[in-house]
């Protein structure tokens, strides 16, 4: 058990660092001894865990969805602006979450790009699909292509923040994105009651 956990700790550690190194320099310019520099661990403990640096940002994309889980409320899409503004607030510090936006970026012109917005788009896709069980959408729309569309214009905004701004001003960008895209995916009457600044928000700041 203590090995298990060890090992555990182990991994995390050399997740943590990549995520560091990365988002300092890029996925590109990122190498495996920088990172088992910071870990501090050895290198055949890295390489017990991740063969190279490309399973190593395959991990880092994985694991940087994880600890968002949607919350559950009676409105799935107020749910769904919600989620996107911790997302959004975790982005000015989350190391993991920086790192995947750099790696999904750099790895885009490749001939295997790293694509974490796939994890995001099945989240936002679930709670899509059960706001319209609950007469939150219009009939038209189509809970995958929206959520499809919605995380390509998200990736975009906060990519433009962090250019812009560094993502301090991530938050206000995220709430013009939903006033400009609820109008088109909201039902009359479920459009009146949502929030587009995120009830998350307004506890956080």
């Amino acid at each position: 058990m203590a090995k298990q956990e060890r090992a555990v700790r182990t991994r995390r550690a050399v997740l943590e660092a990549a995520a560091h190194v990365i988002g300092a320099h890029g996925y590109q310019a990122a190498t495996m001894a920088e990172i088992i520099q910071r870990a501090g661990v050895t290198k055949g403990a890295v390489y017990f865990h991740f063969t190279s640096k490309d399973a190593l940002a395959r991990a880092v994309v994985t694991e940087q969805s994880r600890p968002f889980l949607p919350q559950v409320s009676e409105s799935r899409l107020q749910d769904a602006i919600d989620f996107t503004h911790r997302v959004a607030l975790a982005l000015r510090s989350d190391a993991l979450l920086q790192a995947g936006t750099r790696i999904a970026v750099e790895t885009t012109f490749s001939e295997d790009p790293l694509m974490p917005y796939r994890a995001w788009t099945d989240i936002i896709t679930t709670m899509f699909t059960e706001a319209r069980g609950n007469g939150e959408l219009l009939r038209s729309v189509v809970p995958d292509r929206a959520a499809e569309f919605f995380v390509a214009a998200y990736m975009g905004v906060q990519l433009f923040s962090r250019a812009a701004t560094n993502r301090a001003d991530l938050p206000e960008r995220v709430t013009a994105l939903w006033r400009h895209t609820l109008p088109g995916l909201a039902s009359p009457g479920a459009l009146g009651h949502l929030d587009p600044q995120g009830r998350s928000v307004q506890a956080a700041v």
